[in-house]
């Protein structure tokens, strides 16, 4: 046929082509291709063996369209045993397909949209158990906040423990400080931190503390219709991108442990970083249609005031920290970050704790109140929060042994225990413990105590000699004041 297009003869371009005249005129009246004289097959090669059954099966999928056809090839497997072989499944499949497209429930369509330089970012949070890092060996469980402006797909991102509004705060401000402008609008999916719902309409609105953020970098907020994530699609599909960028990362590193939190979030902006050094071009158009900063930016924290029990603990919302006992009936000004607890009384920092989140609704410290405790080892038994003062199963395990030992001695033996604990390091004293264990003795006391810091050493007898007082001078005194007496008088 180019043959033909190039001006030659039609038997030349046969020969060329190595075909008779009679097939090169053929192919040549018809204009099409030697595949495509072909007829289409209509008919088939062997029998349909779903042909009796096929009502039934359209009755099911016409009844649940999600139906797959492994699950109906096991219901019709079931219901006429050795009728059907594994070998006939893939004719299932294709039967299945042929009626999805003809008569089959129509499928979700997704809308391309339109983004318009400065116009809008995005914010979601995403869970990253999935790429299993550690911290120092131990697991890390935690989310990532994740900020997309729609137009350059610039984005930012931040470690926080949960989707708190202080998480959510401080990941929209650090973005829009790092970023140097603001967009006009900023849109999340229906995040508690930023709605909540109307008890009138059933609808949500945004929080007040939400509105407030929102206003101060004046940006207009959107939100998406619960159940539809696809609307918030630049960051959802910048999440996975971003994960998976990670997971690649890690893999080329060869190991998934890091020394400190600090060392990871260096990892994770190195990985942000050269992510939006491709973005340059779209990136500098769009910073020329945001908007400036304010001022200054929020505080990402919430301010509250807790007064501290007699039991030496502040609620700080449903949970609960315990605190020095020092503090006990002070007020402290209580600043709730989306990590730490901040507390401070009369502007000066008396303790910082990791904040809690999920179902670790307290944290008890047993420093806080041991040397009270030992003073009270009959508080121990009933104590509410006794649990938290086992600080390993190995204390756990010395508890039990001590009761199996003597009962009434256990508490106070324990406590004390627990207290050259506080004293000479948590894990001096479980070393001792788990030796005394696996020696099959008892761990009272003493023996913990000098496996932890050795044996007493015995003072000895002192030689005290007492001289007899002298006694002149008192006799002195007293003819003095006799003769003092006469002289007086």
């Amino acid at each position: 046929m180019k043959l033909l297009h190039e001006g030659n003869p039609l038997i030349r371009a046969a020969v060329r082509a190595g075909m008779s005249e009679p097939t090169a005129r053929k192919y040549a009246r018809s204009g099409l291709m030697p595949s495509e004289t072909k007829p289409p097959r209509t008919w088939r090669t062997r029998p349909d063996p779903y042909a009796e059954v096929w009502p039934e099966i359209e009755g099911w999928l016409k009844l649940d369209g999600g139906l797959e056809a492994k699950t109906l090839w096991a219901a019709l497997a079931e219901r006429y045993p050795g009728r059907f072989t594994p070998g006939q499944l893939r004719t299932l499949q294709r039967r299945v397909q042929e009626w999805r497209v003809q008569c089959g429930p129509p499928k979700e369509v997704f809308f391309p949209q339109v983004h318009r330089p400065g116009e809008m970012g995005q914010s979601d949070f995403t869970d990253m158990r999935e790429l299993a890092v550690t911290i120092a060996g131990e697991p890390f469980a935690h989310l990532l906040y994740h900020f997309v402006l729609t137009y350059s797909n610039w984005e930012a991102a931040m470690i926080c423990p949960s989707e708190s509004f202080e998480s959510l705060s401080a990941g929209v401000q650090g973005a829009l400080w790092k970023l140097g402008g603001v967009p006009l609008g900023h849109r999340t999916d229906n995040l508690s931190a930023a709605t909540h719902e109307l008890a009138e309409t059933r609808g949500r609105d945004f929080t007040k503390r939400y509105q407030r953020l929102l206003d101060h970098y004046r940006m207009k907020g959107s939100r998406n219709f619960p159940g539809n994530a696809h609307e918030n699609g630049d960051v959802e599909s910048a999440n996975g991108h971003l994960k998976s960028a990670l997971d690649q990362r890690l893999r080329l590193r060869g190991v998934r442990d890091f020394p400190s939190r600090e060392a990871y979030a260096a990892f994770i902006e190195e990985c942000v970083t050269a992510r939006n050094a491709t973005r340059g071009e779209r990136l500098a158009e769009e910073r020329a249609h945001l908007r400036p900063l304010p001022q200054r930016a929020l505080p990402s924290y919430q301010e509250l005031r807790a007064r501290v029990t007699r039991n030496s603990i502040i609620r700080v919302g449903k949970y609960r920290y315990m605190v020095p006992s020092r503090l006990i009936g002070r007020v402290l000004t209580v600043r709730l970050h989306a990590d730490i607890v901040e507390l401070e009384y009369r502007g000066a920092q008396v303790a910082v704790l990791e904040r809690l989140i999920g179902a670790d609704r307290g944290r008890i410290d047993y420093r806080h109140i041991i040397h009270s405790l030992v003073r009270k080892p009959g508080a121990f038994r009933r104590y509410a929060f006794r649990e938290a003062l086992f600080p390993t199963l190995e204390y756990r395990r010395a508890y039990d042994a001590l009761v199996a030992e003597d009962d009434a001695r256990a508490d106070f033996e324990y406590v004390r225990i627990l207290h050259l604990a506080a004293s000479d390091g948590e894990r001096a004293v479980e070393a001792a413990l788990a030796a005394l264990r696996t020696e099959g003795t008892v761990p009272q006391y003493e023996l913990v105590r000098e496996r932890v810091r050795g044996p007493r050493t015995p003072a000895g007898v002192p030689d005290v000699r007492v001289r007899p007082p002298d006694l002149t001078c008192y006799d002195r005194l007293l003819g003095s004041f006799s003769a003092d007496s006469e002289v007086r008088s």
